[in-house]
Parts: C-alpha cells; structure tokens; sequence
C-alpha cells in the first residue's frame, strides 16, 4: 500500500470501520478499529458507537502522545504512540561498565542455551524478557553499590558508576543479548562435521567462521535500515511486544504508576504459574502434551495415526504444553495467523492423511513422516557408502543403487519451499515496489525520506558511517575467502562470492515479510538447490561445501532480520545508531564463543542421539536437525539436483517456482479489482513457508495455538481494545519466560550432571505417553520415528 504524501495526511479522512483482517494491517498504513477505547480508570467508551481508533483518540487525546494534526505523529500506527516516549536526553549514557558486564552474563548464559536448542525437536528459545527483567534489577543494584570514580587513563578512561541505571543502558543490554544469546548458523557446518565425518573444525577456525558470516549480516542490515527502520509504518510485531514490557516494567519500578504496577503483578503472576506448569508436560506428566481426543474413542490404528499429535497427523489434537505454542499467537496480525494455519490444515490434515491411508505418492514403500533416504525397494539409502575419497561420488554404486527416494512429505516440503522463495520476491515486487522505489529515488537524491518524530530525534545523532558497514563486511569477507580457498569450508571459491551476494539479495524482501508480520522465512531448501547445480561449473561436490554455503548465504539473512528488528527498538527509545551497532557486535563477539563450546559438548556427550542409536521417548531430543542436513547434502550436493531430477517422481518439485510466480500477480490482479476483498493478505510466501514445515514428530502445534489467536485477536483486542493493549504482551512474553527458566531448572535438575527419567506412570506411559499405541502395530509404514525432521533456520533468533 502506498503511504500517504505528509502534506496530504493532514487532511486525510479518518477511515472507516474496517474488518478485524483490516485492523491486523495497520503496520502497513491502515488505521486499526476496535469496538472499545478504555482509561484504565476511567471508561471512555461511547456507549452504543463504533468509533476508530482515530477518532476516539481525537476525543480523548491524553491517551496517545502527540498532536493528531501534527504529519510528524500521525504518521505513526496508534500503537506506537501509546508505547513510545518522544522525550528525549541526548547525554544519557549508553555503552558504560555496567552494559558491558551485565550484557556479557546474559548474552553468554542465552547463547548456551540457545545453541543446545539446535539439537531439539521443539522449544521456545532463550526469552529476552527474562534478560529485560533481570538486567533491570542488576543495572540498578549496580547503580547503588558501585563507586562513582573515574577508572583509566586519559581518552581510555571511562566512569565505573555515571550514575542511575538509564532507561538507554537497559535497551543496550537487550540488543546485545538480542544479537549474540541465539544460536549460530555455524552449528549446520560442526556438528555434522564431528558427527560424521569425525573431522572436527579447528577452535579458532570455528570461531571466525561463525563471526564472519553474523557481521556480513550486520552491514547488510544497514543498507536496507531506510527501507524498514526509518518507514514509520512498519512497527515490527515482535520490537512492538519487547518495548512494551520496556514500557510497564520501567514504569513499575521507577515510576509513580498504578497501572504499570497491576501490569507487572500479573507479568510475574503468569510467569510464576507457566514456570510450574510446565513441569508436568515437560516431565512428570508428559501426558498433557498431546491430547490426542481420536485416540481415546478409537482403537483403530489408522484412526490413532490420524489423532496422535507425536508422530501422527495431529487432527484434534490439544496440546497444554506451551512448547507447542509461544506467544507467537499474541504479536502475530491475525491475516498472517490465517495464512499461516490454512497451509498447516493443507499439509498435516490433508496430505498426509491421503498420502497415510491410500498409500499414494510412494507411500506404500517409503513412511510418510520421515526425512530418511530410502532405496527403489524401500531399504534405507547407503549414504556413507557413496561418499569416497573425501568428497566424490562412488559413480559404481551410484549406477547400480540410483537417486534416493524420499517420502512425499519431504518432496511437497521442498515444492512448497520453493513457491515460498520465489513468492516473496514477486509479492514484494508487486505489492511493496512502487512504494519501495519511491524510498529508494528519495534517498538517492536527497538523503531524507521520513520525518515522523521518531526519525527526527534518531538525526540528532551521529549515522553509522559508510565506511564502517564496508570494513566490518570486508574483514568478514576476507575471513571467509581465506576459509575457502585453503579448504576448511569444502567448497569453491566462486560458490562464497554467489553466496554473499544472493544473501544481500533477499535481505529487502524477506526482511520486508518480518517487519509487517513477524514472520520469518526460511531459505535453505532454495539455497542447497542452487548449489548443486551451481556446482556442476567446478570444485568439490563434498557435502559439507553445501552446508557451508547455506550458511553463509543462509546466516547473512537470518542475521540482517535480527539486526533491523533490534535497530527498530533502538529507534523506539532513541539509541544513538552507532551506540546500537557496537552494542550488537559486543554480543556477537561473546556469543560465538559460548556457542561453539556448547555444540562441542552436546556431540561429545550426545553421541547417541545425534547418530540415532538412542531415541527421546518425548521426541524432544532428538538431534533431528543434524541428521537431516546430513542427507540433504548427500542427496543435493555430493548426487546433486541434475540427477536427482532425471527420476520423473522429483519433477513435480520444480514446478515450485513457477507456482510461486504466477500466484502473486493473480492475487494482484484481483486486489487491484477488488480492493475491498483483500487479496493482498493471501500471503503466498507465508503460506508457502508454513507448508514446507515437517510433522513427522510433533503436529499437534498449531490446533490450540490458532484458537488462543483467535481468542486473542478476535475478542480481545477487537472488543477488549484498552484491556489487550495492557496486558497481551506482558502475558505473552511472560508465558515465554516461565516456560525457559522451567527448561533451565530441568535441564540443571535432571541432565546437566547425571540424567534423572521420570518413572512410568500413567501420566508417561512407556509406549505412548499420549495412549495412541495401536498405530504403532499398523504397519511398517503406520509409524516411523524419524530423527531427520527439519528445523526452521528461523528458529536460530530469541523470541
């Protein structure tokens, strides 16, 4: 949608009550309407009138900051109005001792964590909001005991206690654990490496690996920060939830607020009851995990597959473990969450009960719910066997064995993969390029775009200089060319030159899709299929050279998305940009590290899993990813696409693109007709993505998920408005948070040291915890437990 000139938006009529899909577009210009406007002490509603948000805050204009009339507010989506400060002190001290303290202890603690959640089939990664609360908490401890002295010498000196602990410090705490407390691409190189191949990367080779491809990410980043940052139209769901809680939890401690003081009873109440609750599903009652209502009616096995939410299509089926639900439901639009459980209704409820029960697409020979190879007659495909002289193709075996076969599940995951890619270049194209253009030809003459509030008081501050974002990609780059050329990375040089610049390329339009609705794309289906058939021009077709290049191609975008979010909340509270940049490599810097010694201890003391001798009752443990990746560049690197796809069962697959390419100017065209339908919100990448999501361990994920989004958009933040604003993020974020300080008291409690299962009951059955055994007996093909399920890349970023 193109956005209003300012010289227009103050004469613009205020828009009509709108439909609640409408309401879930206000990032992207619209103005969101709600049935209800409340004081939180004083009701303000008109009785029997349905108001727009607008309009209400015309009439009661205390309740967002700013003059509507005023192009610099309005401008701004109401939300943000409510959340942000527009007072700003220029001489608040940001990056101090203390920032660099705590966001180390923090950054560290979330990067161990994280990195072991590489090797899960579902979690919910390191809250930030627990950095948010505790760094609080620290910072003014810090603040109190800390003496007021000057440490140093000359221009290296610096004050050891500036003072109180600024509202700037803690937003700097968080970007850096933001950044550096996740997981590192990395892990898809090491872990296989030591896994299988017993060719563990050298430490420090390891290390600079893993920094080079995040700080290529960050120069990225800030090519596109016009584009998403500076556009005030573009909150960021997610930025939105994490300064809300800035907001209330600032406010509770150091203000005067009656509100912000109900607002944290009931953020530490649910924190509290979610960190207890989840000891049941996560252990002593793994029952409640998977209510799987089909199986409870029925003892027929076919039946039971299609009811069981581990290792079974999932119809039905409830899950009370927050694991399998987030608070993603919360800040996710509501036209995204639709988008979203249609493709997993198509894929879990549809397809593969067909696929399960008539035996089609080769399911009669290969299990629907694996990412295992398989040979013609259904035995398991020789991976290792055609791997020779350390990374060439046994041509011998491979004329007599032929391609792998994979299940159907794991073909239409890479169709609908494809659709997804291709899909997001043409809807961006389509929907955001003239708007997008318009940007670019305002910034190319004369460097000023925007000028909403926001943006008025981030130019008060030094801009990166250009030259920064060009060292900081050029050291990287070197890092990586050095890396190639002497053999670490198993791949040709040309392949690291096309991976960077395919990286930079998706950073808009992927980036683009975050911004307006928190959700993040994948792209390593797409990238290992571009380099098997890059590969064919020269080099080694050693498998570890494909995984090396979706890094880098893969961690360049990951990463940008991670830096424009934390860039958007440095913007909310008015982070000098180069304060934010060195905030977010310090958290790199300490993270990498923390990261390659965790993956280093789970495949030494994890060996089990990760090999697929010993299997998780709970199919949480699983090491899933690392041997998917193992067989996804035997099959598209050391075989390769060319022939792979001379098998006519894999040609359906490229029709991807093509499905990806005409859907959106057909949604287009009919947007364009009728406007009013909004077409425009039938996301093809979203829904494509979603799609490509594997079910072969946990499908029970998004059945009560969709119901508390429902609930959530729908009902309360439609009808309840003043009530979601208040209270949907804390919660949300709240939730989070109990359940991983609930992971890392188990973790600590029963398998840091010495491994403590819970006794079998009734609650944790030794078959089935959720009472669906009949299916196991169905068939060789009713249930296969696969260790090769596929983890969104995505998931490598803190919620």
């Amino acid at each position: 949608m193109e956005e209003i000139p300012y010289d227009e938006k103050r004469n613009a009529k205020v828009a009509s009550p709108a439909t609640s899909l409408d309401d879930e577009k206000k990032s992207l210009g619209d103005v969101e309407n709600v049935k209800e406007v409340n004081n939180s002490d004083d009701s303000l509603a008109t009785a029997g009138a349905w108001l727009t948000v607008h309009e209400q805050m015309r009439r009661r204009s205390y309740l967002v900051i700013g003059d509507d009339d005023d192009p610099a507010y309005n401008v701004l989506p109401q939300i943000v109005r409510e959340i942000c400060d527009f007072d700003d002190d220029p001489t608040m001290p940001v990056l101090t001792f203390r920032f660099f303290v705590i966001s180390a202890i923090f950054t560290a603690l979330g990067a161990w964590l994280t990195q072991m959640g590489f090797f899960r089939t579902t979690y919910i990664p390191y809250s930030i909001y627990f950095v948010q609360i505790a760094s609080l908490y620290v910072g003014r401890f810090m603040a109190r005991v800390l003496p007021s002295k000057r440490v140093g010498y000359g221009r290296f000196s610096f004050e050891l206690n500036p003072g109180e602990f600024s509202i700037k410090e803690h937003v700097a705490v968080v970007l850096a654990a933001n950044t550096g407390a996740t997981n590192n691409l990395g892990d898809y190189v090491l872990a296989p490496l030591q896994v299988f191949y017993n060719e563990p990367m050298n430490g420090w080779l390891a290390i600079l690996f893993m920094w080079s491809a995040v700080f290529i990410g960050f120069s990225y980043a800030s090519f596109a920060r016009v584009f998403l940052i500076e556009n005030p139209s573009i909150p960021f769901p997610l930025t939105l939830q994490q300064a809300a809680v800035f907001k209330a939890m600032r406010s509770s401690v150091i203000g005067d607020s009656s509100t912000a003081r109900r607002q944290m009873r009931v953020f530490w109440s649910t924190i509290i009851i979610f960190f207890c609750w989840q000891f049941l599903p996560e252990y002593a009652f793994p029952f409640t995990s998977s209510l799987a209502l089909l199986c409870w009616f029925s003892k027929n096995p076919t039946t039971q597959f299609l009811g069981s939410g581990l290792g079974g299509a999932g119809i039905l089926n409830i899950t009370l473990d927050w694991s399998n639900i987030g608070s993603t439901m919360i800040y996710y639009p509501y036209w995204a969450q639709l988008n979203y459980v249609a493709a997993c209704i198509i894929t879990a409820w549809i397809l593969i009960p067909i696929g399960f029960t008539k035996g089609i697409w080769g399911s009669d020979i290969y299990p629907i719910q694996t990412q295992t190879l398989y040979l013609r007659n259904g035995s398991v495909y020789p991976t290792q066997e055609l791997l020779i002289n350390g990374g060439d193709l046994n041509e011998v075996l491979f004329d007599e064995i032929g391609p792998p076969m994979m299940s159907a599940q794991l073909r239409w995951q890479y169709f609908f993969s494809y659709v997804a890619y291709i899909g997001s270049f043409v809807s961006c194209m389509l929907f955001q390029g003239p708007q997008l253009w318009s940007v670019f030809r305002q910034q190319w003459k004369s460097g000023r775009v925007y000028n909403d509030k926001l943006t008025q008081l981030a130019r008060v501050y030094p801009q990166v200089p250009l030259w920064w974002n060009l060292v900081l990609f050029g050291v990287s780059a070197a890092v990586l060319i050095v890396l190639t050329a002497t053999g670490v990375l198993y791949m040709p040089i040309y392949m690291l030159f096309i991976g960077l610049a395919i990286g930079g390329l998706i950073v808009l339009p992927m980036g683009f899709i975050y911004a307006v609705s928190g959700y993040q794309m994948q792209v390593g289906y797409f990238n290992e299929l571009f380099y098997g058939y890059a590969i064919d021009a020269g080099g080694t077709r050693h498998p570890i050279g494909s995984l090396s290049y979706r890094v880098i191609s893969g961690q360049c975008w990951y990463e940008a998305q991670s830096m424009l979010s934390d860039m958007k909340l440095g913007h909310f509270f008015h982070i000098p940009p180069r304060a934010t940049l060195m905030a977010q490599v310090w958290g790199i810097i300490v993270g990498v590290p923390v990261n390659y010694a965790t993956i280093l201890w789970v495949c030494n003391t994890k060996g089990g899993i990760l090999t697929g001798a010993i299997t998780d009752p709970n199919r949480q443990w699983t090491g899933q990813t690392v041997i998917s990746l193992y067989n996804q560049s035997i099959s598209f690197a050391l075989i390769g696409p060319r022939r792979l796809f001379d098998d006519p069962v894999y040609t359906p697959m490229l029709y991807g693109f093509l499905i990806g390419a005409v859907v959106p100017f057909i949604l287009y065209g009919l947007h364009r007709l009728r406007p009013k339908w909004r077409f425009d919100l039938w996301s093809v990448p979203i829904f494509g993505d979603r799609c490509e999501h594997f079910w072969g361990n946990i499908s029970n994920s998004f059945f009560v998920w969709f119901i508390l989004g429902t609930l959530n958009h729908m009902y309360f933040k439609r009808y309840r408005y003043n009530f979601w604003k208040k209270y949907a993020y804390l919660w949300g974020a709240a939730a989070d948070t109990g359940y991983n300080f609930n992971m890392l008291i188990i973790f600590i409690a029963f398998s840091a040291v010495k491994t403590i299962s819970m006794p079998n009951w009734w609650g944790n059955n030794a078959v089935s915890v959720e009472r669906c055994a009949r299916f196991f007996d169905c068939c060789d093909l009713a249930y296969h437990v696969d260790i090769g399920f596929y983890v969104p890349e995505g998931s490598l970023h803190m919620q």
